[in-house]
């Protein structure tokens, strides 16, 4: 009996390697975020196998539904709609309740959107800092102006609805030239990416109305 945690594709369904291929086909059920959706991804690669639904809506029950079938010898795969899971999603809850019944957890590693965008930036890569989503209102200023310093890249997610508040929110508490790189729609058809000073991103995406996923890649203090 295992956790597998499988990482599927962030947007492209050719980005997943052959160990996640064969995890998915040999488990006995499948854990996924949006069973609509990974029935894409599963469908392509003609898997047919059993799912169930884990989100970050899934209380107590549906947990222990899964650690029931792990006990009960079952090997089951974890996926989220996009990426590795336990990034940004809620698979910590699981992943945390399989250790403590002692049940063995397997990462299958993968594609992550944070690290894609991190490679392609052009920024400093020996260290970095990654927030997931930021606060939406509490704590939001506060983690802004901790950043004031950071001399790290900092790497985070951003909705498209927020993403120019955010830019001029960074404008206003770290400078209208502190160095970012922004990636848009990842790996798939229009993937973009937006390269230079927190004021040129404003002006390119303030001229637009900003669609699909975000990854915002923001400079260190002190990177030229």
């Amino acid at each position: 009996m295992s956790l597998y945690i499988v990482s599927t594709p962030i947007g492209n369904l050719e980005d997943i390697t052959l160990r996640a291929l064969n995890t998915l086909k040999e488990v006995d059920l499948i854990a996924a975020e949006d069973t609509r959706h990974s029935q894409i991804l599963l469908r392509k690669y003609d898997i047919n196998k059993p799912c169930v639904s884990f989100h970050s809506h899934s209380g107590r029950a549906k947990v222990e539904k899964i650690i029931n079938e792990l006990v009960n010898g079952k090997n089951v795969a974890l996926i989220s709609d996009a990426g590795t899971p336990g990034i940004s999603d809620p698979a910590y809850v699981l992943i945390k309740a399989a250790l403590e019944n002692d049940i063995k957890v397997i990462p299958i590693p993968g594609p992550a959107a944070f690290l894609t965008a991190l490679t392609a930036s052009g920024l400093p890569t020996n260290q970095f800092v990654y927030l997931g989503f930021l606060p939406l209102k509490k704590g939001r200023q506060t983690l802004l102006n901790s950043l004031k310093e950071e001399k790290r890249t900092v790497v985070f997610y951003e909705s498209p609805h927020r993403i120019l508040k955010t830019l001029n929110q960074l404008k206003e508490i770290l400078g209208a030239d502190r160095k970012i790189a922004i990636g848009r729609e990842l790996t798939k058809i229009h993937e973009e990416f937006i390269r230079g000073t927190v004021l040129e991103a404003i002006e390119i995406l303030g001229n637009s109305k900003p669609k699909g996923e975000f990854v915002v890649v923001l400079g260190g203090a002190g990177v030229v």
